[in-house]
């Protein structure tokens, strides 16, 4: 359910088509939120069944339509309900940890190889955690530009400091996933080295 609101949220800020909806959402909240396209046309008609969005259809070009969403009253409010609900925590389901655990079925350069490849994984994402983090101070995110266009004046620090602080938090998991494998890496070398 938690696309539903991710959803909500990018659209509160303003109607979107389907196809800049997969856009938004892939340059902000499908950094903390991983969805495939495929999710999200059909996640919105069940919102637009349960009267969380409109659609409307709009001319594009002489013969071509988009579909436009826009929040519903009902649609906000179930978002706000959302957001002052209690977070129900999901055990963890993490495929790497779980092979970790594992890893004596394995030669100890594959091993290697396991960790080398988590460090590559999560250098990639610091690095485009940290890009957020700069775009945020350049206020350069187009989905936060669009988010600070309807945000009152009054409200735009804290909007700014929350989108900080989850960025920063995504960075320093990212470097604890480094610095695990790290680890990884050297107990290899110490458990051949025997």
């Amino acid at each position: 359910m938690s696309l539903r609101y991710a959803l909500l949220a990018i659209l509160r800020v303003g109607p979107l088509s389907g196809y800049d909806l997969q856009k938004q959402f892939s340059q902000s909240v499908g950094h903390v939120w991983h969805a495939p396209d495929s999710q999200i046309y059909p996640e919105l008609r069940k919102m637009e069944e349960a009267g969380l969005v409109e659609g409307e259809d709009q001319l594009r070009g002489e013969r071509a339509r988009r579909r436009v969403y826009h929040v519903t009253e009902a649609g906000d409010r179930a978002f706000i309900e959302w957001m002052q609900t209690p977070l129900e925590y999901q055990r963890v389901r993490d495929p790497a940890h779980l092979r970790a655990a594992y890893l004596e079925s394995v030669s100890y350069d594959a091993a290697r190889e396991f960790f080398r490849g988590h460090i590559a994984e999560w250098e990639g994402e610091l690095e485009q955690w940290r890009g957020e983090l700069v775009h945020i101070e350049n206020l350069s995110n187009p989905m936060l530009v669009r988010r600070l266009a309807v945000t009152a004046d009054v409200d735009k620090p804290r909007t700014i400091a929350f989108k900080r602080i989850t960025y920063e938090g995504l960075v320093e998991h990212a470097l604890g996933e480094i610095a695990w494998a790290r680890r990884g890496l050297e107990l290899v070398d110490e458990l051949e080295a025997g």
